[in-house]
């Protein structure tokens, strides 16, 4: 190989370089942000999720800083991760994910909720990993109950295949999401797991070394689960 094109291929990899580990560090950013939500929703029993929805549940999505801003017609708009139950009962490694959606009303200024969706059925999970899932269409989605008093429902009360939530201003309550679409973020997951990678193979543990903040998120899930 030519000096010159040698030198300009060694120049070309150093400005590439640190935007990369940028990219990574973005995402790794956004994994700590999704424990923080997880940590501060169950730290007050009387306003958490409830337990058994937690036991059930067949997939987690946690969005924080969702942005939402308009005035007469709003929008939202953020970047989480969901983790899937395994056969073994366990939580797959987390895939990156995006939530979008439209809303009517007056909505005046710009404000930022973190957003968590709790799957009880894998129905719909078939339509994130290829492609796009709306909520409210692919599958039933409710503003999901809190605190103590829902712990005493039974299965049958919990009627809704996914339940979300929000915390804004520190409180946490079910809040209404029809319409919004969740999509996976492929360019997260590929900046994170390395080129190619489908979120099958992330859900399937199919992927290499996994980075420190993914495998907190993962664990802080079985923690929660577990308790």
């Amino acid at each position: 190989m030519p000096t010159r094109l040698r030198a300009l291929l060694l120049c070309a990899c150093a400005v590439l370089a640190p935007a990369v580990g940028f990219a990574a560090e973005d995402e790794l950013t956004r994994a700590q942000a999704a424990i923080r939500v997880l940590d501060e929703i169950m730290q007050a029993p009387d306003r958490a999720v409830p337990r058994k929805l937690l036991e059930e549940a067949q997939a987690i999505a946690v969005i924080p800083d969702v942005v939402k801003a308009g005035l007469v017609v709003g929008g939202r708009h953020g970047r989480g991760l969901v983790s899937v139950r395994t056969a073994d009962g366990t939580w797959s490694n987390p895939s990156f994910l995006s939530l979008t959606g439209g809303s009517l009303g007056f909505q005046a200024g710009v404000q930022a909720t973190d957003v968590v969706l709790v799957f009880r059925t894998a129905r719909g999970l078939d339509s994130l990993v290829h492609g796009k899932f709306t909520l409210g269409a692919d599958a039933a989605v409710a503003a999901g109950p809190v605190g103590r008093t829902a712990e005493a429902k039974t299965d049958a009360q919990f009627k809704a295949e996914i339940y979300s939530y929000s915390r804004s201003r520190g409180l946490f309550a079910g809040v209404a999401l029809d319409g919004s679409v969740l999509g996976i973020d492929h360019r997260a997951n590929e900046t994170v797991y390395g080129a190619g990678t489908t979120p099958r193979m992330v859900f399937e543990g199919r992927i290499g070394e996994v980075p420190g903040s993914i495998v907190d998120f993962r664990d802080r899930l079985e923690e929660i689960t577990a308790q």
